[in-house]
């Protein structure tokens, strides 16, 4: 993938030789960033699927374009699923930007004990876990990541606690455990759950129901960093402990 050229996501690769970017991506490309015709672009469905495309006509909120070759990019042996505790205002948002960028896989919002966030069931829980959808999809873009990550309905502790028990690994972020990530067994493969606090840390209770399921408390290091940004560095601390961030090369098709 070429990343000097622009990225616009699609929900379908096209599957001719000739393709229409419309709506939102479409006037976004006409009018914002003002591709003329023979300039090239990239679209992007969010899932590995990748086409290199040529500018053949611009409309007023669309471009027609030729289909010059598409690939897919494979997701990662390890997966990382990041349980995210609710945070108030905006670092929440923050928190899913971040790790998109720095390279996870799902998030899984968590309704923490200590979450001063509280989404409800209805529009106003439904409008938050959209603002961290689009946190996550915009990120993805902006970072060119061949995956978007998803982001699932929120969870209590008790399906938090499910989860983990699914996976093939879990840590919980705690300032006060004992091992450090680089000390614990990590799979080459499968899914991984990282969970991060919020702003008034993991309670103990939380801490032992997570434990008891199979999660390893770990701390990152000797500072202690805030909701918004932990697991950003621990992806980044991820990258190295594991292949993830072995070079890979996209399937051409």
């Amino acid at each position: 993938m070429s990343s000097s050229l622009p990225v616009f996501s699609v929900s379908e690769l096209p599957d001719g030789t000739e393709t229409t970017l419309d709506g939102p991506e479409g006037k976004h490309a006409a009018t914002v960033r003002r591709l003329r015709a023979g300039e090239h672009l990239q679209l992007s469905d969010g899932r590995g699927g990748f086409a290199r495309c040529a500018v053949l006509e611009t409309g007023r909120d669309m471009l027609r374009l030729a289909v010059e070759h598409t690939w897919h990019v494979p997701a990662p042996n390890l997966r990382v699923r990041l349980a995210q505790a609710l945070i108030k205002g905006e670092r929440g948002e923050l928190a899913v930007e971040l790790a998109t960028e720095a390279g996870v896989d799902a998030v899984t919002p968590w309704r923490a004990g200590r979450s001063v966030a509280k989404w409800d069931d209805g529009p106003r829980g439904a409008k938050a876990l959209g603002r961290w959808r689009n946190a996550a999809a915009q990120s993805a873009k902006q970072a060119r990541r061949p995956w978007v990550p998803e982001v699932d309905e929120p969870r209590g502790t008790r399906e938090l606690a499910e989860l983990v028990r699914q996976v093939d690994a879990a840590v919980v972020l705690h300032e006060a455990a004992e091992a450090s990530l680089p000390e614990v067994k990590l799979p080459e493969e499968g899914e991984l759950v990282v969970v991060v606090g919020p702003e008034g840390g993991v309670s103990a209770d939380e801490l032992a129901t997570l434990s008891a399921a199979g999660a390893q408390p770990v701390r990152l290091g000797p500072s202690v960093l805030r909701a918004s940004t932990a697991a950003a560095v621990a992806l980044g601390a991820l990258g190295v402990l594991t292949d993830r961030w072995s070079s890979r090369s996209g399937h051409h098709r």
